[in-house]
């Protein structure tokens, strides 16, 4: 089973990240995000367009909490972009700003986020539907496996903005503390890191101060920073006077440049773990294709680049992936559980094994209505369609029950089995006919997917209407024959006995 491709973009609204290379300054990255607004005008027509809004950067922290985590640093960032009711398909501009923003801007990676806040929660916190995880410690064979299997998605048909959440090469400076020297100024490193942090990343990193405003009482932090245009060059970094507490009397202020050496390398902008291991996430989307056909594809590549990870390291695939297999195995057994319970209740009810048999046996009917109907619509198995086969084979239940009860009663009075099950057919004709007919035009709106987000629950209206659609004809002309049938046979069988006997 496969779920169609969730509503991922809200219909009225997208949201685009934008990162630029490693190591771009802020300035550049506004530079940067104002030539794809233009691109973005370009491809949205402004008669389509409601508003444009740019978020670039890492959020302060007080908004972190309302943050998705996907912004890591001054070189990225979001675009969201609202549309005006009566519109083109979102999608559509999705798909165009794909191509057009990766030609104009090859070096700049381009990925969309859901903007509506049902996708968001499906995504239990991810960015993207699909998250390929790799954890372990050999964080540089790991590296290794992650591109060969970044390669192997980009080639997955319907996978889209497949990209790497962390960054590993980012510009940074490495400062190498000379112990001996520290030394022998009295210094230590817990000083010198401090007097580091509290230049470049402000005292708030270290030591956080709040000062009140005496008529309003509200608090303010206070924080201590170098101007961040005093310090341009390496050069300039190594003039930093680096000194001891206050305590300590006896250390000596000194130039960073006396105790450390600075050095130009690479690193993580970003390092994520999961139980205390280090994590690679490789995000992905899907387009135009159902998210369990992509999750097979996925699945043969992970198992193709497992034997290549080392011991104690490990891949797994999160994201909607997990929850849509955890979904449907629960829906599974539910159903199944749902069956039994209603069989064994079916059994106290008739005081009869073979008449719930009947009802049962009559089920199958529905649940290839159910396929046929989303076969030819070409809407592939959700948790919605699930919904609704579980509705039609409810109503198909009730109404196999409803003409059962009746055949048993008729039997009651001197009818035989065949007897008994054409008058039940009969009988019955029109309060099937009225049910089934009632709940198929009810979900006739729902299943044409009309409206904003109408699409999502589309299958559910189009698995009910399947559904009944079959079963009830099912209802009407296979249940009242298995019934003639099953109690007929009862009958000879009964007959043999009190003869034996």
């Amino acid at each position: 089973m496969s779920p169609q491709n969730p509503g991922q973009f809200n219909a009225g609204e997208f949201k685009l990240h934008v990162r630029a290379p490693a190591g771009t300054r802020i300035e550049t990255t506004e530079r940067i995000f104002d030539q794809v607004e233009d691109t973005i005008r370009e491809v949205v027509p402004q008669n389509e367009r409601e508003l444009v809004l740019d978020d670039i950067g890492i959020p302060f922290r007080y908004s972190m909490p309302f943050d998705d985590g996907s912004t890591i640093g001054p070189n990225d960032g979001q675009i969201m972009v609202a549309l005006k009711e009566k519109h083109r398909p979102t999608a559509e501009y999705i798909s165009r700003l794909r191509t057009v923003l990766a030609k104009r801007f090859p070096d700049v990676v381009f990925y969309f986020q859901p903007a509506d806040m049902v996708t968001q929660i499906l995504n239990f916190g991810l960015t993207s539907q699909i998250d390929v995880r790799i954890t372990g410690y050999d964080q540089a064979n790991n590296r290794v496996v992650m591109g060969k299997i970044m390669k192997d998605m980009r080639h997955v048909r319907g996978l889209v903005d497949v990209h790497l959440h962390q960054q590993l090469a980012a510009p940074a400076l490495n400062v190498s503390i000379d112990r001996e020297r520290a030394q022998d100024l009295n210094l230590v490193l817990n000083d010198v890191a401090r007097s580091v942090m509290v230049s470049q990343a402000s005292s708030n990193t270290v030591t956080p101060n709040f000062w009140p405003d005496p008529q309003m009482g509200t608090l303010y932090p206070v924080a201590v920073q170098t101007p961040q245009y005093q310090v341009n060059t390496v050069d300039d970094l190594g003039k930093l006077v680096v000194a001891g507490n206050a305590s300590q009397a006896a250390a000596i202020p000194t130039l960073l440049r006396n105790v450390a050496t600075i050095e130009r390398t690479v690193a993580p902008d970003v390092i994520s773990h999961s139980n205390i291991q280090p994590v690679l996430d490789i995000d992905a989307s899907a387009e135009d294709r159902d998210l369990g056909s992509i999750a097979r594809d996925i699945g043969r590549i992970v198992n193709r680049h497992k034997a290549d990870l080392k011991p104690g390291n490990s891949i797994e695939v999160a994201g909607q992936i997990d929850s849509m297999n955890t979904s449907f195995t629960r829906l599974e057994i539910g159903l199944l559980v749902a069956a039994i319970a209603v069989y064994l209740l079916m059994v106290v009810n008739f005081q009869s094994f073979m008449d719930p048999l009947v009802v049962i046996l009559g089920l199958p009917g529905a649940m290839c209505g159910i396929v046929l109907m989303l076969f030819v619509t070409g809407t592939t198995f959700s948790v919605p369609s699930l919904m609704g086969a579980i509705m039609s084979v409810g109503v198909a239940s009730a109404n196999s029950i409803l003409l059962v009860t009746f055949a048993k009663e008729s039997r009651a009075h001197g009818m035989n089995a065949m007897e008994a099950a054409m008058e039940a057919g009969r009988e019955r004709l029109r309060p099937i006919l009225m049910t089934s007919l009632a709940m198929v035009i009810g979900m006739l709106p729902m299943s044409l997917g009309l409206g904003d987000g109408g699409e999502q629950n589309a299958p559910l209206g189009r698995a009910v209407i399947g559904g009944l659609m079959i079963g009830t004809c099912t209802t009407l002309f296979v249940v009242p024959w298995l019934y003639s049938r099953l109690r007929r046979r009862e009958s000879r069988m009964l007959e043999e006995y009190e003869n034996v006997v």
